[in-house]
């Protein structure tokens, strides 16, 4: 081939690039599909994360929906914007929104590799999926978290870690409550629950005691004994051989935690309060019958005193004293890691 039939090649091709292109620049300009200002300013406030917390593809997604669709949709469905910017977006529709309980991701489960049992030694990829088809998982408990890490991959946020006793960690000041991992592990062990909620149980297992203490140290054994020991009434209830917080009615004051035999609660708070009995005190004993603990002492009509190394700060006692007299010094807060 000449130089002559090559330049004709070459500009032959061109030419159609230019036609198609120029083609193709009219198309997009006649079906652009055109974006009204309502949807513009949503989709500026949303974050762009685009993890389908909300249930839509993306953030463009549920940006058009709540504009074309005003009140079909509620607006505080994107779980990493916050009230805020469901307010925000609240404003742009003229719409109320409701306030919504933040929430945060828990594991519940405490059996690491030192406290379950395993029924065989896994080799395949470090994926709970692949490990869960086979036969249900390597874990000995079939409600426990296999410790794969599937969690930790999925997570759009790196909100989750991998632990030394093969359980995630998550860390609570990144996780945004998008449920992406709760809906891919495999085990179901992770679970979003109010962001205020500091005391939760961590097993999920419907087996009876012995089974349960048969494969794991930590697990719970259906002893009722959180159920006996609330004060709050309907804030633990038995279904089976499990327990079951409503945390609307809990108080996250301690007291279960405090008292199971197992110690399957977890509780994220970092220093609990402790009672201090005023000069006031006139011994009328209400303290010491609500102390799970005997952690107040005294005689009659005279003032009592706690004992500090077994108060537990539940607030039990400042509840019930007819006078005011107990103050909780300290405050409730948030540990690093759920």
């Amino acid at each position: 081939m000449d130089a002559t039939n090559i330049l004709k090649s070459i500009l032959g091709l061109g030419g159609l690039s230019l036609v198609f292109a120029v083609f193709l620049a009219l198309a997009f300009k006649k079906l652009a599909v055109k974006v009204s200002e309502k949807e513009e300013k949503i989709k500026s406030l949303l974050p762009g994360a685009n993890c389908g917390a909300c249930g839509f593809p993306g953030c463009e997604a549920y940006a058009h929906v709540l504009a074309e669709a005003t009140g079909e949709y509620p607006p505080n469905l994107c779980t990493v914007g916050g009230s805020e910017t469901a307010q925000q977006i609240g404003e742009i529709l003229g719409v109320e929104v409701e306030e919504t309980e933040p929430m945060a991701c828990v594991l519940r489960c405490k059996g690491g590799k030192e406290e379950a049992v395993e029924r065989y030694e896994y080799r395949g990829p470090g994926d709970c999926r692949s490990n869960h088809i086979l036969l249900g998982g390597n874990k000995a408990c079939l409600y426990g978290c296999l410790g794969g890490g599937h969690c930790v991959t999925v997570c759009p946020f790196q909100a989750i870690k991998m632990g030394p006793d093969h359980l995630p960690i998550i860390d609570p000041s990144k996780c945004t409550a998008c449920g992406i991992c709760v809906k891919e592990c495999p085990r179901q062990v992770l679970e979003l629950i109010p962001r205020s909620q500091l005391v939760y149980l961590a097993c999920k297992s419907l087996d009876k005691g012995k089974a349960v203490k048969d494969i794991c140290k930590v697990g719970c054994i259906g002893c009722t004994l959180c159920v006996k020991v609330c004060p709050y009434e309907g804030a633990i209830r038995m279904e089976g051989n499990l327990p079951i917080m409503n945390y609307a009615k809990c108080t996250s004051c301690g007291i279960c935690y405090n008292k199971c035999p197992t110690k399957s609660f977890i509780d994220r708070v970092k220093a609990r309060p402790y009672a201090i009995i005023s000069g006031q005190c006139n011994g009328c004993g209400e303290c010491v019958k609500v102390c799970e603990f005997k952690a107040i002492e005294g005689e009659p009509d005279k003032k009592h005193k706690v004992i500090d190394e077994r108060c537990v700060g539940c607030g039990r006692c400042f509840e019930v004293c007819p006078i005011k007299v107990i103050t909780m010094a300290g405050a409730l807060g948030y540990a690093e890691a759920a």
